[in-house]
């Protein structure tokens, strides 16, 4: 079972994490056909890299798909992938899972990542699940709410002083020398298990066109390989067209792909309540930019106003969704797609997450003398 690298092309035999390059890896394509069983991971057991350690699964993935009412006034089939039910409330339990299996049967005693958010709250939950240690390491601006919930799980969450930007890279060079398996945002166990979520998808339709809340790039190439995993192994006819969604306040994979430019730069000064994918330097960025200029792809940006917006809109469906989650739906009403095509969008993470900014709607007060009154 080899490694490559989607930029260069290089192949590893080894389990690796980045390329020589400095690219991130995948595994090479699986080709499989589905089975009867339970779960995601029983179904599709011929498409991951590791056997899943289903004694520990805490009923990630196989979430469900809703059909939208939101789609009828912009013209098309809106179909909206529910991830914040995971266990964690986040898409993340989904490649934390899968890792966190390949990282028990290697031996590891302790996993790590560097995250202050549902990835954190993801690798801390799962160790205690699996029985491992955890080095949660977090920046020195993460707020001791967040962190709360972080640290409940048991993990030990480690605030780094410094530059939280080379964060990424130095974890990765520590955990190889002092045996810490670090489950970052594109570690390549974890992008296998985000093709759960294109495998659930076309196990109910064969959308149109998906969207994706992109921050690392890590959760678009797992839905990419999953969806093209499917078509070479003759289970679905064509591959959807996917679109990246970014946010403008942090959005260097959209400005690059509007540019025309092969690789990302860093996009100086993020700001943006989407806080879950203001990654200013995405570490699987180019690896995107390559797939949507490879499949003729597309990468949009939305504003914070029109963030809040969808959010708005969402929860009025029932749906309660992180910022990050409603840029899909921010998206599409930008997008002039063809009436009545089906629309997949994917909510990551729940709303109870991120509750400082949101717009809450009106609280009435009434006194309990007058409420017929107020009832009326």
């Amino acid at each position: 079972m080899k490694l490559i690298c989607p930029v260069c092309g290089k192949t590893y035999d080894k389990p690796v994490q980045r390329c020589e390059c400095g690219e991130s890896v995948e595994f090479e394509r699986f080709r499989g056909e589905p089975y009867i069983g339970r779960s995601v991971w029983e179904r599709f057991w011929d498409f991951w890299p590791v056997e899943p350690t289903l004694e520990f699964s805490l009923g990630e993935g196989d979430t469900p798909l809703v059909k939208s009412k939101l789609g009828e006034e912009l013209g098309v089939k809106l179909y909206l992938k529910n991830e914040t039910i995971n266990p964690t409330w986040s898409f993340k339990d989904r490649g934390t899972f899968l890792a966190m299996s390949h990282a028990l049967k290697a031996g590891y005693k302790t996993v790590g990542t560097v995250s202050t958010g549902n990835m954190a709250a993801s690798v801390s939950a799962y160790a205690s699940r699996f029985g491992l240690k955890a080095k949660i390491l977090v920046s020195q601006s993460a707020s001791d709410e967040k962190l709360k919930a972080i640290s409940v799980y048991g993990g030990e969450v480690i605030r780094v002083l410094g530059d939280y930007g080379r964060l990424y890279f130095e974890s990765l060079a520590i955990g190889e020398k002092l045996g810490v398996y670090f489950i970052n945002s594109d570690n390549p166990f974890r992008i296998e298990g985000y093709k759960g979520i294109a495998f659930e998808i076309a196990e109910e339709l064969t959308p149109d066109y998906v969207l994706i809340p992109t921050s690392s790039g890590g959760l678009f190439r797992g839905i990419a390989k999953g969806f093209i995993e499917l078509h070479e192994s003759g289970l679905i006819d064509t591959v959807p067209a996917l679109i990246a969604v970014q946010a403008e306040g942090c959005s260097p994979m959209c400005t690059a792909f509007s540019e025309g430019k092969a690789r990302i730069e860093r996009f100086e000064n993020p700001k943006t309540i989407a806080k879950a994918i203001a990654n200013p330097y995405p570490p699987s960025g180019n690896a995107v930019l390559k797939l949507l200029k490879e499949f003729g792809w597309k990468c949009v940006s939305v504003s914070d106003d029109e963030i809040l917006e969808a959010q708005k809109k969402l929860a009025k469906e029932g749906l309660f969704v992180q910022p990050a989650s409603a840029t899909g739906i921010a998206a599409l009403k930008k997008m002039n797609l063809p009436e009545g095509a089906k629309v997949v969008s994917i909510l990551t993470g729940s709303g109870l997450k991120t509750l400082k900014g949101t717009r809450a709607g009106r609280i009435w007060e009434c006194p309990l003398e007058g409420l017929e009154g107020c009832l009326h």
